[in-house]
């Protein structure tokens, strides 16, 4: 069974920082692609980052990009988000995805269909 567990949201200062974490299970993690999104309240979902864990290509949106890190240890099958320099508009229900045949080089574009999901984890940043 394929599981991907989020952690690491939580309330933060505008400023401050968060790293949030995706454990994966239930597939070959070194042959998938892990994406981040966001949904904060009444917006769309946002493509925020993505690790492709075959070559390690990475993905950024513009909106995140200088201040998000993504990365992934392979060994313990985790992918974080290094989140800096955080803002109220950052605000959001945070998901990673997983998909064989996404690559961070097509995640703008096919990231939305990926194949699996996780539940979400809230970061909340305050003014």
């Amino acid at each position: 069974e394929v599981q991907l567990v989020e952690s690491g949201g939580g309330l933060v200062q505008a400023g401050g920082s968060l790293r949030l974490s995706c454990a994966a299970s239930g597939f070959t993690f070194d042959d998938y692609a892990i994406g981040w999104f966001r949904q904060a309240p009444g917006k769309e979902r946002e493509g925020v980052s993505c690790i492709s864990n075959n070559d390690g290509g990475t993905y950024y949106a513009d909106s995140v990009k200088g201040r998000f890190t993504i990365s992934s240890d392979n060994a313990k099958n985790t992918v974080y988000l290094q989140m800096n320099s955080l803002q109220p508009e950052d605000t959001a229900v945070y998901y990673c995805a997983a998909d064989g045949a996404v690559s961070a080089g097509t995640f703008s574009v096919l990231g939305y269909v990926m194949d699996y999901w996780g539940k979400g984890t809230l970061v909340t940043v305050s003014s």
